[in-house]
């Protein structure tokens, strides 16, 4: 079978190579599946740089992110059937509940191979079944970007119709999190730097737009939007940048969720500022199995469709990469696998 793999973490772009690989045989409690189409996210282009906070395999298959057919099943399985259409889990082994100490041994494209391959072996609790109204491409964008803000919005802060939540940039979990939340009543407040890009989050239903090269007190302009009183939530994707005025764009009792640190790691957290807010903060990283079902239920009921940026195929894999370092994108990159 066709496949990417990266020699090294840190490697760079350039050093992603297409090679032959024996087809994979589902074991015990594994399928296998054939991927039609991938998507990026930030943590690839991290691991293609070597600034990814967790070290990866050398000749690692990238990409956590996939979607394709059930084409084969090992023994015992139940969960799912040959045919059914599927995406793979993030953390092969995080069914659900508190994860365990070793999770992330069981990441795709980190701990173990990802989807950036004609075919993979995942386990039985490490798929889900895409929604029936999503075609591959839009199944392929699930399992972290969207995983990561479900589990930011419902399961830490549990946000409610009537609540508020500021969402940082217009990147898949941004975006990801606007549509799931215009779809619940929650409202929303987008920060970014490009006033399309705003006017475009606006037409997914964004309540509120704050472009932070424009104003770049965005907290003080959160404040105000919420009449003083301050956003229930900040899904937190900056970090050193922007970690500060998180705390000054919530309410007293708010909730800040780190999911990421694009602007380089908060360094130095004041607890003046979470004694001053009583703030709740938590940092996650993607979700369970159970949690991906939820959502998908969620995507379902509400006929939510992924917004897709740009869609490359198999033979321009490095031209996804050079796309999504661009940082020009509004939600998601796909590279269709099967032909």
């Amino acid at each position: 079978m066709r496949a990417y793999q990266l020699p090294k973490g840190g490697a760079g772009i350039d050093a992603l190579v297409e090679v032959e690989r024996p087809d994979p045989k589902p074991a015990h409690r594994q399928v296998l599946v054939k991927v039609a189409a991938c998507s990026l996210n930030f943590r690839d282009l991290g691991i293609v740089r070597g600034t990814y906070r967790v070290p990866v395999r050398d000749n690692i298959i990238p990409l956590s992110d996939g979607a394709g057919e059930v084409v084969a099943v090992g023994a015992g399985v139940t969960r799912v059937k040959t045919g059914d259409q599927v995406a793979g889990c993030f953390f092969q082994r995080w069914p659900g509940g508190e994860p365990a100490p070793d999770v992330h041994a069981s990441a795709v494209g980190g701990g173990t191979d990802g989807m950036l391959a004609e075919y993979v072996v995942l386990e039985e609790e490490g798929v889900v079944k895409i929604p029936a109204h999503l075609s591959p491409e839009e199944g392929a964008t699930l399992p972290c970007a969207g995983v990561t803000v479900w589990h930011a919005m419902m399961e830490h802060a549990k946000l409610v119709a009537g609540q508020t939540v500021l969402l940082q940039g217009t990147g898949g979990v941004s975006v990801f999190g606007l549509q799931l939340a215009h779809a619940m009543g929650i409202r929303t407040v987008v920060t970014s730097s490009s006033d399309d890009k705003l006017a475009r989050a606006k037409r997914l239903g964004a309540d509120h737009g704050i472009n932070y090269k424009t104003t770049p007190d965005w907290d003080k302009a959160a404040m105000e939007i919420t009449g003083g009183r301050g956003v229930d939530q900040v899904v937190e994707v900056g970090g050193a940048g922007t970690f500060a005025r998180s705390f000054g764009a919530i309410r007293v009792g708010g909730k800040i969720t780190m999911i990421g640190n694009l602007s380089g790691p908060a360094t130095e957290l004041n607890p003046g500022l979470i004694m001053a807010r009583r703030a709740n903060i938590q940092g996650i990283s993607v979700g369970s199995t159970q949690m991906f079902e939820a959502m998908n239920r969620a995507i379902a009921a509400n006929r939510i469709k992924p917004v897709i940026d740009k869609v490359f195929g198999f033979d321009d894999v490095k031209a996804a990469y050079r796309h999504m370092a661009s940082a020009a994108h509004f939600g998601k990159i796909v590279i269709r696998v099967a032909a």
